[in-house]
């Protein structure tokens, strides 16, 4: 895939994205946080994945690029799905009942 088709399909998804979450109604925000946690797990284990292919088949000069990039997507991709968690637990327990 060369890098011009790349940045556009990246380009469409962020569009797409942007106008499917601006409509969707504020009752099932946690729900669809909790499913987008599940999906942020998936992109953790792509990233890792990706990381171990790069730096199998990188040669020479190329590998330290590898390992940058690869580190920089895990840790992003981390911080994601921990913060999605954080974010899921807090707003579910504003639903639960307070003991007196």
């Amino acid at each position: 895939m060369t890098p011009l088709i790349s940045i556009l399909v990246l380009l469409a998804s962020t569009i797409v994205g942007y106008l499917l979450i601006r409509n969707v109604p504020s009752l099932l925000h946690t729900p669809l946080m909790s499913g987008m946690n599940a999906l942020s797990g998936v992109t953790l284990v792509g990233a890792i994945a990706a990381t171990g292919l790069a730096l199998l088949s990188a040669r020479g000069g190329e590998l330290w690029m590898s390992q940058i990039l690869g580190g920089i997507a895990i840790i992003l991709a981390t911080i994601n799905v921990v913060g999605g968690f954080a974010i899921t637990h807090r707003m579910l327990r504003m639903f639960k009942k307070k003991k007196h």
